[in-house]
């Protein structure tokens, strides 16, 4: 989910993010999405005609370990940071005041506790130096998490990932999609992204392009220079949504969320060994997702799911 900075992991793959509505059973039961070696004589690819599919909701919380309710009696106050200006997962409402998808999942988590919450917008850059000069006290900003973070703050489990996907033409949308059945297809990515990484160790038979940005890739498959494109399935659900796709384009196959090449997930960020805010949290994110709070407000902010 459009949108993915080693902190960011990259506004495009962050799923940037770092918005976006993901898979409709629990992440945990989704299969990574490995790839399998091409055959000697790869059977013919399926098609099938585009269709409207239901909308697909992320589910990261597995309710056969549901987690305990911690104390929450030393809890008073959780100061949240997140960023400013990273729409729809963080940016200032009509009001002037802090909006999006974080904010408001911020939100219902404090309701959940039952604690009074502040949210503080800062530049994303700012945001772990605030957390650890005790300035809040959680960072909610579509953080991804990755070892060099690790090393500075404590997370949360994740609340959402940033699956891959391919898109294609409308006319040529594949329901599945496997090595080989892209043998000999040209098939468009970021020059140096995880994701050309990930092509060249698992796509080994397709025609790889790479291009400079988000924007070349895009404008390759709109003029049929590839068959298809391969990158962070957010922030292409906001594209095939969007205008600047001129209707052109659909996800062909299912997500990839091999963590070795596309991450642990997106977390909040607390300082380093307050296990107590951390535990709150994780398990008022289960309560929430429980509860269909989480659904609702993946269907509030994602009108096209990258899973």
């Amino acid at each position: 989910m459009a949108p993915s900075q080693q902190a960011k992991s990259s506004k495009s793959a962050r799923g940037l993010l770092t918005g976006l509505a993901v898979a409709a059973c629990l992440l945990a039961s989704l299969p990574a999405a490995e790839a399998q070696a091409p055959a000697k004589r790869p059977p013919a690819a399926p098609q099938a005609a585009p269709q409207a599919a239901p909308q697909a909701v992320p589910g990261f919380w597995d309710p056969r370990r549901r987690p305990e309710r911690p104390d929450l009696s030393r809890l008073t106050l959780i100061r949240f940071l997140t960023e400013t200006d990273y729409p729809p997962f963080n940016f200032t409402g009509a009001d002037g005041n802090p909006a999006g998808f974080n904010v408001d999942f911020a939100r219902a988590l404090c309701e959940e506790i039952k604690v009074t919450c502040t949210v503080q917008m800062r530049r994303f850059e700012t945001l772990v130096d605030a957390l650890t000069s005790n300035r809040g006290d959680a960072i909610i900003a579509s953080m991804a998490v990755s070892p060099q973070l690790r090393a500075r703050v404590d997370f949360t489990d994740p609340y959402y990932r940033v699956p891959a996907r391919f898109v294609s033409r409308k006319d040529a949308v594949m329901p599945e999609i496997r090595p080989e059945y892209l043998e000999g297809k040209k098939v468009g990515v970021i020059a140096g992204s995880a994701h050309e990484a990930y092509l060249k160790a698992m796509f080994t038979d397709a025609e790889l392009h790479a291009y400079p940005g988000d924007d070349a890739v895009r404008a390759a498959l709109r003029r049929g220079e590839v068959d298809f494109i391969f990158g962070d399935a957010i922030s292409l659900a906001f594209w095939i949504n969007g205008t600047d796709s001129g209707d052109c384009c659909a996800f062909s196959g299912g997500p990839f969320v091999e963590s070795r090449f596309f991450g642990e997930g997106i977390g909040i960020a607390v300082r380093k060994g307050n296990d107590v805010l951390r535990q709150a949290l994780n398990w008022a994110m289960f309560r929430v997702w429980e509860k269909g709070r989480y659904t609702d407000l993946w269907l509030r902010y994602f009108s096209v799911s990258p899973f």
